[in-house]
């Protein structure tokens, strides 16, 4: 039996895709079967190994004696809806009405999914940056959209202004923004988000923004589009809990934008989960409400371990790429002799006892090649653990 469908657009926008049609296991899921399976350190995929404050992991346990375990209201409940508001009015000054303008999802991802596929027709132009999280790809295509992208490249990965314009055209429909940037750390200044806000007017487009690690930032401001003149309009911002309180399995996200797209995009989130999380949703609103000290020690915590990790790889000879916002730092295995990251990442296990994941998977086929030696690493562990990592990391210094 031929088993047709969109899985097939979604396999190939995310790369995975054989020319057999047989799909693929994610980099991810590989990358981590092999820590699991070697002993191996694993900084390939992108979650904490510490919970998140006592106080949010309380909350959610009372949230649960107290009985709220059944569906919550389909826009989330009115109560992280109105900490929701209050974090985008407290750190950007952002007027928000909890009612009409924000909904919760399930995680970031599902606020993208139902965004790109409430806003897309068949055929329709969406731009992204690259590399790319693998999920827009996926999406884009499941949508019957054409993915274009516009290259960041090594050493501060920043987009060349004029090729943005270059592939912004009538034909785009919908420009994806990951600020501060997964797999590359990169934080984009104000000059190019107020290109992007002149493209998308110029072009009729909307914009959407993935900014799930608005807040760890490293000595570089995070500027929401949302907050420039003329962005309101026509901006989706996304962003969640795991990140910020170290709770992804939580799977709490949400977007804010008018309130006329809101309710195009709720037409298809609520065919999607419907609604999700009942107990974490005020626990998560405990921590929105959370003084500004946590968010500062967050930025400052992370900040220190990507210190720590930077220092390892550069010893064990990396050249390496200084992030300025996110999880994760990018290094160059060039100067080690190796120019096929993905060939290394498989082999590091046995020569380092670590786990990464190769920048080319976050790549279209056409830019794999350029992206080959560079690596992703997750910095996001215990500071003792990325100590550890990074004497196991010595091993491969050249001698």
């Amino acid at each position: 039996m031929t088993i047709s469908g969109a899985w097939r657009r979604a396999a190939q926008g995310a790369g995975l895709l054989a020319a057999d049609g047989s799909v693929a296991a994610s980099i991810f899921a590989e990358m981590s079967a092999l820590a699991a399976r070697t002993g191996a350190i694993n900084l390939g995929q992108g979650f904490p190994d510490e919970d998140g404050p006592a106080v949010v992991l309380e909350a959610a346990r009372q949230a649960i004696s107290d009985g709220v375990n059944q569906y919550p209201p389909g826009r989330g409940q009115p109560v992280l809806l109105e900490a929701i508001a209050r974090h985008q009015q407290r750190f950007y000054g952002l007027a928000v009405d909890p009612g009409s303008e924000i909904l919760v999802t399930a995680g970031a991802t599902e606020a993208l999914a139902a965004t790109v596929l409430a806003l897309i027709e068949p055929g329709d132009e969406v731009v992204t940056f690259e590399p790319f999280y693998d999920a827009y790809g996926a999406l884009i295509g499941l949508g019957g959209g054409i993915h274009r992208t516009v290259p960041l490249r090594a050493p501060d990965f920043q987009p060349d202004l004029d090729a943005l314009r270059a592939v912004v055209s009538d034909r785009t429909r919908m420009i994806i923004v990951n600020d501060p940037h997964n797999p590359t750390g990169a934080v984009f200044p104000r000059q190019t988000l107020e290109l992007i806000v002149e493209l998308a007017h110029r072009h009729d487009a909307i914009i959407v923004t993935d900014e799930v690690y608005e807040h760890l930032t490293f000595g570089t401001p995070h500027i929401p589009i949302s907050t420039l003149p003329g962005a309101w309009e026509r901006t989706v911002t996304i962003s969640s809990a795991g990140k910020t309180f170290s709770l992804t399995g939580w799977k709490v996200g949400w977007l804010s934008a008018p309130a006329r797209i809101v309710t195009a995009i709720l037409a298809v989130k609520q065919f999607l989960t419907y609604v999700n999380a009942a107990p974490f949703q005020p626990a998560i609103a405990v921590g929105l409400d959370l003084p500004d000290s946590y968010f500062a020690s967050i930025a400052s915590e992370m900040q220190g371990k990507r210190d720590v990790l930077a220092t390892g790889l550069r010893t064990a000879g990396f050249a390496i790429s200084v992030p300025q916002g996110s999880y994760f730092i990018v290094a160059d295995a060039t100067p080690l002799g190796f120019l096929d990251g993905a060939e290394l990442c498989r082999r590091l296990p046995e020569l380092a006892g670590v786990v990464a994941v190769p920048i080319a998977a976050f790549c279209s086929p056409s830019y794999r090649a350029e992206y080959a030696p560079l690596l992703r690493f997750a910095y996001c562990k215990k500071e003792s653990l990325l100590q550890q990592a990074s004497r196991r990391l010595a091993a491969l210094s050249p001698r």
